[in-house]
Parts: structure tokens; sequence; C-alpha cells
């Protein structure tokens, strides 16, 4: 594989790299020079990709795989999302202060979740991406993603509904 077509294969992928490394680094500098190290290992592997079904799954899972590798040496469990702005069509400032307040809280929320459950929801819930391919990437099984995304995603709900209450 040439570096020309190595380029057009596995770039594409880059800001869904960034933003899952980022989600467990919680450190921008930190989730591009993971990036990077996943790409340079990638580089390694162009003339086995034929044997991958999916290159993308290949390159998350190695994300993953050297995000937790990093927090085990600097034994860090703190782990941040990042936060992306939704747009709004409306224009009401209040409104966008509620949203983006709510957004925040759900995403300080999911930082509290067990890895598991924290991987599971990002992958599903932030990344977009199937079970099949959160099955590759994480390497658990179907039944396995399902239970651990409506826990995470139970989670996430009382919490926010507590915190809506009774305040934060």
């Amino acid at each position: 594989m040439t570096a020309e077509e190595f380029k057009i294969r596995l770039l594409p992928a880059k800001n869904k790299l960034f933003r899952f490394a980022l989600s467990f680094l919680s450190n921008r500098e930190e989730a591009e020079d993971a990036v990077q190290e996943v790409y340079l290992k990638m580089w390694d592997m162009r003339n086995d990709l034929g044997k991958y079904k999916s290159t993308e799954a290949l390159m998350m899972t190695i994300t993953r795989n050297h995000c937790l590798d990093k927090l085990k040496v600097k034994k860090n469990k703190a782990y941040s999302l990042n936060v992306e702005h939704t747009n709004h069509s409306s224009e009401n400032v209040q409104e966008m202060a509620e949203h983006s307040d709510l957004v925040s809280r759900v995403k300080r929320v999911i930082l509290k979740l067990p890895e598991q459950q924290k991987t599971i929801v990002h992958l599903r819930d932030i990344e977009g991406y199937e079970f099949e391919e959160i099955m590759k990437i994480t390497g658990y099984d179907l039944n396995y993603v399902r239970v651990n995304l409506s826990r995470g995603r139970k989670k996430i709900r009382e919490t926010i509904n507590h915190l809506q209450r009774y305040g934060s």
C-alpha cells in the first residue's frame, strides 16, 4: 500500500479517533499523540490491512487499547468527554443556556460511569456506532454491549432526573 492509498483509506477516521482518545485521556495533546501512535501502528500494519473486515474498527480498538495503556501507566482514572456544542435553531438565550447546562451535566454523569459503560455509551450515543461495530472495537459480546448500554443510559437518566428535581 502506498502512502497515498494509506492516506485516502485511513485519514477519514482521524476525527473519530481523536474524540474517542480524548474521551479517555482528558487532554487534547495526549489525544493527538494517541491518534498519531495509532496511525504509526497502522502504517506498520499497512501490508496486512486487507485481512481486516473493517479498518476503522481496528483503528478504534487500537486507540482504545493505547489509551487504556496510557491510563494504566499514569494511574489516572479521570476521563473527559469531548465537548461539542450542538447547533440550536432557537434564538432564546435562556433555552440555549439550559441546554448547555444539561449537556454538561450529562457529560459529568457519563464521566462517573464504569469504564465499560462509559466506552459503550460513548461509542453508541456520541460516535453513533452500530452494535456490531462496538462489539468489534471492544471485544464484548452483543448481550454485554446491550446490557451495559442500557445500564449506562439508565444511570444517566436517573442521575439527571434527580439533579433536575433537587438541584445540583
